[in-house]
């Protein structure tokens, strides 16, 4: 299958600030971010600090209080099919089979049918070990194979941008390793742009191009690390000088951001330790 055109998005002095009965809340300020055609962007920073927010005002979800989002040229207003989100947690319809929750975009809009439609869906599933679980409900599908299934729901759509919001969080580490995979794979052949948000250092450093590190909130990009590790990455690369180098600096990066965190109030005791054992 041909690998889909990836779209240029463009995020300039990007803020967000929500208006509560105890006050102003700022969440973003001053982000500039771009994300470069059929790239995968990894975006790091404290826990609470906004990068959901982040997600969703790229995705159209929400209003900018200030800046201006711009896919190719044009002005992000709305939502649209040529940006998708994969959440946190699974949004599978629970009363359609594996087959129909992947077909269920294109058909709908009635851009494929009949065999097309099924031979799309089909090398989906393939790509992501779920041939034998397509007449499975969601119900009857691990953590994992519901992921899964959502990562192929997605890219049928051939969406110009997608964005990933720790979509492997509350996995185990094992299913955790095989979900990259499975991800990088389907990346590595049906292309396009992706931000992928995510706690864990060494998921950022083994999949992405850049590696964006954000500072507390509100939130702004402190630096972008750029990752010029060969592919594919196996899990040796680790050891390697390059990859312990980039390593140190992202995780001096990140400990700056959550100290400040913590000592605002903003990241508990417990989220601190917690968020510190993820990086190392």
């Amino acid at each position: 299958m041909a690998i889909s055109a990836g779209g240029l998005l463009e995020a300039q002095g990007l803020a967000k600030t929500y208006q509560l009965d105890s006050g102003p809340r700022e969440i973003l300020t001053d982000f500039d971010l771009t994300l470069e055609p059929n790239s995968l962007t990894a975006v790091m920073g404290p826990s609470g600090c906004g990068k959901s927010v982040l997600i969703n005002l790229l995705a159209g979800y929400e209003t900018p209080s200030q800046g201006s989002i711009f896919l190719d040229g044009q002005l992000v207003v709305d939502p649209g099919p040529d940006r998708l989100v994969v959440f946190q947690e699974t949004a599978l319809f629970p009363w359609l089979t594996t087959f129909e929750n992947v077909a269920y975009g294109p058909k709908i809009r009635g851009e494929l049918k009949g065999a097309d439609l099924k031979a799309a869906v089909m090398e989906l599933l393939r790509l992501v070990g779920l041939e034998d679980f397509r007449d499975k409900y969601p119900a009857q599908l691990s953590g994992g194979m519901q992921r899964r299934a959502e990562l192929a729901r997605a890219l049928i759509n051939e969406p110009k941008i997608t964005l990933l919001d720790e979509p492997f969080r509350g996995l185990d580490a094992l299913t955790r390793s095989l979900m990259r995979d499975y991800y990088l794979a389907l990346f590595n052949n049906r292309g396009g742009t992706h931000l992928f948000v995510t706690a864990e250092l060494d998921e950022g450093l083994l999949i992405a191009d850049r590696l964006v590190i954000v500072t507390n909130r509100p939130a702004r990009p402190k630096k972008t690390l750029l990752v010029n590790l060969p592919r594919p990455r196996p899990l040796e690369i680790r050891s390697s000088p390059e990859y312990l180098a980039l390593k140190a600096e992202a995780l001096e990066l990140l400990h700056e951001e959550a100290m400040k965190s913590f000592k605002a109030g903003s990241l508990s005791a417990v989220d601190f330790v917690g968020a510190y054992a993820a990086l190392r």
